[in-house]
């Protein structure tokens, strides 16, 4: 493998453009391919929507997750999230390397807003430890998301080794910082953007990117790109932009 690891965070809005206007999964397919990530953090993945199937033609008929990992991401793993009577959405990983184990956790605040925290450890080659990653969707509200993230810090304290080298990325809802530089201080992560550009990404929406929604954390790495894709040609793709960062070993 190269000496980098390449990730990338990214809502999808359920496979639909901006104000749900067209049905884009297989344009996002392609733009996701041509990101040439080693590692993809999904979030609003269709698992399945009947409704969809029906009204569009060309909607895929396997799952969100498995359609757009394709023959690029061996591996895969889905948290089922929302559940409606059409089908059912949630987070997803893509990989290109084992992943040895996974789990999706129920971090809901309350009845009326689903959300959940997929863990899932990956075996990267040249890497030592286990790679212990998280893709997260996170509240709309403060008080619920300062919830989840105490849930979040819980989960690595308990099941993440301190020698593991970690990557926590999604849409974190967080357009003001504040509890996301608290909870990074806790776990003593580094927020990829903040760190090599001295603040978050403005990644809301794509068109036209005001607000910083999105994340990645790290802990275990050294940050050596990141960067923000949005402008005319990516925001019909979805209403967020894509986060991207390069990731090295500490020790090379």
């Amino acid at each position: 493998m190269s000496n980098l690891l390449r990730v990338a965070s990214y809502n999808i809005h359920k496979g639909f453009s901006h104000f749900n206007r067209r049905m884009v999964i297989h344009d996002l397919r392609e733009r996701l391919r041509a990101l040439d990530a080693d590692i993809v953090f999904l979030q609003e993945v269709q698992g399945s929507h009947l409704g969809h199937a029906q009204r569009w033609q060309h909607w895929p008929s396997a799952p969100q997750y498995e359609f757009l990992a394709d023959q690029v991401w061996s591996d895969f793993a889905y948290g089922k999230n929302a559940i409606y009577d059409q089908g059912h959405h949630g987070n997803a990983i893509l990989s290109r390397y084992p992943i040895i184990r996974w789990e999706n956790l129920d971090i809901s605040a309350h009845a009326f807003e689903s959300r959940g925290l997929l863990h899932a450890v990956i075996a990267v080659p040249g890497v030592p430890h286990e790679v212990h990653v998280f893709c997260v969707h996170l509240a709309l509200f403060e008080h619920s998301r300062k919830q989840q993230l105490v849930m979040l810090q819980r989960r690595v304290r308990e099941e993440v080794p301190e020698a593991a080298t970690l990557i926590i990325a999604g849409d974190f809802n967080d357009w003001r910082g504040h509890a996301g530089r608290e909870f990074a201080r806790e776990l003593g992560l580094r927020e990829a953007f903040v760190t090599l550009h001295g603040k978050a990404a403005r990644s809301f929406p794509a068109q036209l990117p005001l607000l910083s929604l999105d994340r990645i954390y790290v802990r275990g790495w050294d940050i050596r790109e990141a960067k923000v894709l949005h402008g005319m040609d990516n925001w019909r793709c979805s209403d967020h932009a894509v986060l991207m960062a390069t990731l090295g070993a500490f020790d090379e």
